[in-house]
């Protein structure tokens, strides 16, 4: 991977946060994206800028087409180039099933699985002008064994499939020498406000962001240069 530039969605906060500024760690140049938490991604942006790196913070509602395309022109011209792409947003709503309006059944389809669709084909062009691009995506865990739950269904349909997207992507751009892979996250520190609403989980604990960023940089390192297609849990064993 000769470019060392990286657009991570939803990275005011929370995991993308945490993915970015382990890339800026690494030498990343990094685009900072938020859609309310202004800031906290500006807050985002200058820890990427103390690690020695260009970083720049783009607001932008990612559900919306236009708006994807002019945060990748953005992220692409003032970084000068963008080699890894991280879709990370993403929202969830813990509704039963019965329960869910059409209003809210469609933000979440958006959201998660729309949005990650409108980003990446904003960005393909100037990732296959990148020698060794990324593509990570985030889906959840369980999705891809389509198991049922009691409530967030339309979110579980999203990120199954940009699983399914993903994976046909993949074979489409190997080509090119873009990988797309998935992190499936389970539990994680952030996901929750109260520990008591923390289900029982296989490992006692919740992912921290570090385990998540680890996974990241897993798909996105030159070591997994081979590596297309896949599904990676970060769950601990929760929903196996």
């Amino acid at each position: 991977m000769l470019l060392k530039k990286a657009l991570v969605t939803g990275s005011a906060a929370g995991i993308g946060q945490a993915i970015a500024l382990d890339l800026a760690s690494r030498g990343f140049d990094v685009a900072i994206h938020y859609l309310h938490s202004q800031a906290k991604a500006d807050q985002t942006c200058q820890l990427a800028r103390s690690l020695g790196v260009k970083a720049i913070s783009l607001a932008a509602d990612v559900t919306n087409p236009a708006a994807a395309q002019s945060l990748v022109d953005q992220a692409t011209e003032h970084l000068g180039g963008l080699s890894v792409l991280v879709n990370n947003v993403g929202n969830y709503r813990d509704v039963p099933t019965l329960d869910l309006s059409v209003q809210l059944w469609h933000d979440l389809i958006m959201s998660n699985l729309h949005s990650t669709f409108y980003v990446t084909q904003a960005a393909l062009p100037h990732l296959k002008a990148a020698q060794g691009a990324r593509i990570l995506n985030f889906g959840c865990a369980s999705a891809q064994h389509l198991l049922a739950r009691s409530t967030n269904t339309p979110y579980l349909i999203a990120k199954t499939g940009i699983i399914i997207y993903t994976k046909s992507l993949a074979i489409e751009i190997i080509k090119d020498g873009i990988t797309a892979n998935v992190i499936c996250p389970g539990i994680a520190e952030n996901s929750f406000d109260l520990v008591e609403s923390l289900p029982e989980l296989p490992t006692g604990k919740p992912a921290t962001l570090k385990d998540m960023s680890n996974a990241a940089w897993f798909f996105i390192s030159p070591e997994a240069s081979y590596i297309t297609g896949q599904v990676l849990e970060v769950a601990g064993g929760w929903k196996l």
